[in-house]
Parts: C-alpha cells; sequence; structure tokens
C-alpha cells in the first residue's frame, strides 16, 4: 500500500479484518500496575499533556500516530524513541515510513518528571500510550481505560519501520499524488472533492511535502465524520474508497457512520488490543526514553 493510513481508521480496521482474538499476553500488563510504584502517573501524564494539547491544535494526532508507529515495530515498546548508536543500531526514525513524527521530545520531558516522582518506575512505553489515550479523550473521543507494565526495547529497527505500513490528521501530496493522477477505473471520488485535492495539490511530483490536506472536515476532532465523508466519495485515501465499497467491510463503515456510539466503542477496543499485543516483557525502564540504560 502505497499511501499512509491514518492511525485511527487502521485502528478500527484492525477489529474488523483481525477480530476479538488478542488479549494480554506474557508481559503480564495490569490496570492497576502502577498502584504503589507510582500511584499518581496517570495524573501527571494527564496534567503535562494538557499544556501541549491546549496550545497545538494538531498534538492530538501527532501522539496518536506515534504510538501507532511505535507499536507496529517490535510491539509497543519505545523503540521509535531511541535515538541512532552508530555501533549498534540506527534510529527508527531514518524510516522514510516514520516521516514527519512529531512530539517525540514531549514523552522524554513527560518521563524527566515521572523519573523526580518515581524513580526507575515508569516505562517510556507506557507514557505513549499514555499520551495517546489522553489525546483521543482530549479531542472529543472515548475515555479508554487501558492496562499498564510494558518495557521499553534495548533495540530498535528501521528495517521493520520501513516494512510496516483518518479520522484525526492531515495526509500530504506526495501520499496521494499517485491517486489523483493516475486514476484506477473503479476509483470511486467526489467530483467536487477530486478538484478541490487537485488544487491543493496541483502536481503530479509534489515540489514540496509540506502540502497538506486535511483527512475529513474535522480534522482536529474525534468522530465519525471521516467515515461519513468515505460514504459520500470523499476519503483522502485509495484505502478509504475501498473500504466503503469492500463486501466485507463496507457494513461496518456504514454502522461506525450513523453510529457515533458504536464506533467508539470499536475504537477502545482496537486501542487496548493494539498497544496490548506483542508488548515487551523482557525489557528495561529506560531514565531517558531516547537511550538505553
Amino acid at each position: 500500500m502505497g499511501s499512509y493510513c491514518s492511525p485511527l481508521s487502521v485502528l478500527t480496521l484492525a477489529v474488523v479484518v483481525i477480530g476479538a482474538s488478542f488479549g494480554l499476553n506474557e508481559a503480564k500488563l495490569a490496570y492497576d500496575y502502577y498502584k504503589f510504584s507510582c500511584p499518581n502517573v496517570e495524573t501527571i501524564v494527564k496534567r503535562e499533556m494538557m499544556s501541549v494539547l491546549l496550545t497545538d491544535a494538531t498534538a492530538p494526532a501527532a501522539f496518536l500516530r506515534l504510538m501507532f508507529h511505535d507499536c507496529q515495530v517490535q510491539g509497543c515498546d519505545a523503540s521509535i524513541l531511541l535515538d541512532s548508536d552508530h555501533s549498534t543500531h540506527k534510529s527508527e526514525m531514518v524510516s522514510s515510513k516514520n516521516f514527519a513524527i512529531r512530539k517525540r521530545e514531549m514523552i522524554g520531558y513527560i518521563k524527566s518528571i515521572l523519573e523526580y516522582e518515581c524513580p526507575g518506575k515508569v516505562s517510556c512505553a507506557d507514557i505513549i500510550v499514555l499520551a495517546a489515550k489522553e489525546s483521543v479523550s482530549f479531542s472529543g473521543g472515548p475515555h479508554i481505560q487501558i492496562p499498564l507494565g510494558r518495557k521499553d526495547s534495548t533495540t530498535s529497527s528501521y528495517q521493520q519501520a520501513d516494512a510496516s505500513a483518518h479520522t484525526l490528521g492531515v495526509g500530504h501530496c506526495l501520499n496521494i499524488a499517485s491517486r489523483l493522477y493516475d486514476t484506477q477505473p473503479d476509483e470511486l471520488m467526489h467530483y467536487v472533492y477530486e478538484a478541490f485535492l487537485r488544487l491543493k495539490c496541483p502536481t503530479r511530483v509534489p515540489l514540496t511535502n509540506l502540502t497538506f490536506v486535511p483527512n475529513d472536515i474535522t480534522p482536529t476532532i474525534f468522530d465519525n465524520q471521516y467515515y461519513r465523508d468515505i460514504l459520500m466519495g470523499k476519503g483522502l485515501f485509495g484505502i478509504d474508497s475501498s473500504i466503503s465499497r469492500d463486501p466485507r467491510t463496507a457494513p461496518i463503515v456504514r454502522q461506525f457512520a450513523i453510529d457515533q456510539n458504536y464506533f467508539f466503542k470499536v475504537f477502545s477496543s482496537a486501542f487496548v488490543k493494539l498497544s496490548s499485543t506483542n508488548v515487551n516483557g523482557k525489557g528495561e525502564v529506560r531514565r531517558q526514553c531516547n537511550h538505553i540504560n
């Protein structure tokens, strides 16, 4: 798949395609994992997140994308935060798939606050997931309860990041140019929306990758507008059109479009499953998120 999918649409589709077979694994995650070792961890993360979310409307999507890209490679283990160590490994940020990943430094800042409160207790991997959870809630989405206890990896893999592959956020012209200028016969796109996209991305080869297009008309709000849009042929990516027509996913898309509460329920389940699958139970709790101990 040539274009990027937004974190939210992929999360919900993960439940539809993969099913509800995943559970908590050998890492022994628990909802009260920090009950005694750092009881105020969620309060601290929420407090520090507010200072960012209130001043940057794009931050929720950035934190959610950060979690999604971290969990795609080696599971949710904060490997995406590691800087390059030229003697052993390269940072996953070297991968082109991680273009425009942001807010890594904010996870490190929150970690420094928690190190003062609870030295050596809270993993960077858990902070990434908590930050994404708060981003969803702040944007008007569901309040998700998540188990904690992830460990930080001691390795990263930019090769796996290269091999790994929208309701909140934006897309870049680089990711949609082929859809606009190499149209497939079965492509369904509203003609007014197509004209709008061509206006935003006027060349087959973008002159810059800084031009962006909103995923839907409410890019900073967590809602079901994305699914309503794609039913009208206003999906930004090719996969948007596909899931609205595929008989395996079309009924789910329609249900999400008409019932936001149902969408929230399924998304919450998908969020917990994605953040709890293939979790590293044999890593460490880093003192600094960008370096191993």
